[in-house]
């Protein structure tokens, strides 16, 4: 089960903020392979992966968009009731925390590709590491 790295853009919650970023990274031929962007008043967060992030950091940067980046967890579960259940407890088993989340089916719906940010990364690892990915 591999890490990536992904984009985390805090920002007022308005019309057009995503827009905003889907077209400076499209500009740029940055493909966004995955986000999230939760119901928020105020300061949100939009975390991203992105298909080039060297492309990314560099539109971003270009354009004044602040961004932090983190270590988030890529695994691919079956796309079944209870799949993200067994790794949820594995993971409190172990008094990891969950910080952020978020998935979507593989492209032929077989499987869910979940995001996670943790507590504890290299301790997630090493307790998921029978976990699988497909490619994303």
């Amino acid at each position: 089960m591999p890490t990536t790295t992904q984009l985390v853009i805090s920002s007022q919650s308005r019309p057009g903020a995503l827009a905003d970023v889907a077209s400076i990274l499209g500009g740029a031929g940055v493909n966004i392979k995955a986000f999230s962007a939760p119901e928020v008043t105020g300061t949100g967060k939009l975390r991203l992966l992105v298909a080039d992030l060297d492309g990314a950091r560099a539109a971003l940067k270009a354009a004044k968009i602040k961004f932090v980046e983190e270590t988030a967890l890529l695994l691919s579960l079956e796309n079944k009731p209870g799949a993200l259940k067994e790794v949820a407890d594995l993971l409190t088993k172990s008094r990891i925390n969950i910080r952020c989340g978020y998935c979507t089916p593989s492209r032929e719906g077989k499987r869910a590709i979940v995001v996670l940010t943790v507590s504890n990364t290299e301790k997630a690892l090493t307790i998921l590491r029978n976990q699988s990915l497909d490619e994303f």
